[in-house]
């Protein structure tokens, strides 16, 4: 492929899933990765995607810090902890494609579940539910594993934040705080160990900030517009998504 197309494509992926995340908060990396590692290859899309993703969940957390929720956030971050360096401990040994098999299944059941009852249950006001049962707790510490892992982990998180979070501003800045620490650990790291940031890694970042800016104005202009009704259909919506691209990466072998 041409490469300037490749840049152009890959640009007008960008612009789709971090538009996405700008409104809901979250599924930008899980939905780009697949399209992007064709485009630029895995070993190049991954740094980039997280970079790009880190730069999103800066801004959302600096434009809305006053909204974070720090006692969820500290629940998920606990836990998440907990589960994250068994799974890069056990990241050899588990079957990595059915585990995202089985992830992917998961992802699309809970968001078309999801989203089914929140269209069904027309304009109820939502209220925070229970989230420090034992269920709760499973569901952190898997993606903690999960994502130590592969990298994978936010949908459980999102299962969590959907019953802590009733409030779309709350919901968003809240878990783009999560991912401004967990890519900051990514991006340390790298830097770290060195030979990531090669010149066709930054090139690719370079000619990608256009096309963030564009989704972070857009994403965030829909976020303050839409009510608390379409915005839950519009996470569950992004979640069935982004399992369906997890689907998509195991097909293609990404």
């Amino acid at each position: 492929m041409d490469p300037l197309l490749a840049i152009l494509l890959f640009g007008v992926v960008v612009f789709l899933t971090h538009m996405l995340e700008g409104v809901t908060g979250f599924g930008c990396t899980v939905l780009a990765l697949p399209f992007a590692a064709a485009l630029l290859g895995l070993h190049t899309a991954v740094p980039v995607l997280v970079v790009l993703g880190w730069l999103l969940a800066i801004y959302i957390v600096a434009r809305s810090w006053r909204h974070i929720q720090w006692k969820p956030f500290l629940f998920i971050v606990l836990h998440a902890a907990i589960g994250l360096p068994i799974g890069m401990l056990l990241f050899d040994k588990l079957p990595e494609t059915g585990l995202k098999a089985l992830l992917a299944t998961f992802m699309v059941g809970v968001g078309f579940r999801g989203f089914v009852k929140t269209w069904r249950a027309g304009h109820k006001l939502l209220v925070a539910k229970d989230t420090r049962s034992v269920w709760m707790r499973l569901v952190l510490l898997t993606g903690g594993v999960i994502h130590g892992a592969f990298g994978t982990g936010g949908p459980f998180v999102v299962i969590y934040a959907g019953r802590a979070l009733p409030d779309k501003s709350l919901f968003r800045v809240t878990l783009c705080l999560l991912w401004t620490v967990l890519n900051t650990i990514l991006i340390v790291k790298w830097t770290v160990i060195g030979g990531v940031w090669n010149p066709q890694i930054m090139k690719a970042i370079t000619a990608a900030l256009p096309f963030l800016v564009a989704g972070i104005a857009v994403g965030d202009w829909l976020h303050h517009r839409v009510n608390e009704r379409l915005f839950r259909m519009m996470v569950y919506g992004v979640l069935f998504l982004a399992g369906t691209a997890v689907f998509y990466g195991l097909v293609m072998g990404k």
